[in-house]
């Protein structure tokens, strides 16, 4: 299984997406950019978490 076929990480991914669309045009360009690296953070720390249960089951798998 893949991070990107989790319900989860496309929930996530599309929140992020919807960010980006509705600040756009906003000219708080601190404010924008903070919000958006947030949104974001949330699908990288998914995928993040996601790859890093993987690869310890994997390093578990291969001592036994």
């Amino acid at each position: 299984m893949r991070f990107e076929d989790l319900a989860v990480w496309k929930r996530a991914m599309k929140l992020s997406a919807n960010i980006y669309k509705e600040l756009k045009n906003l000219k708080d360009y601190g404010f924008k950019d903070q919000i958006t690296r947030s949104g974001l953070s949330i699908p990288s720390n998914i995928a993040e978490g996601f790859e890093r249960e993987n690869s310890a089951q994997r390093l578990q798998s291969s001592c036994r």
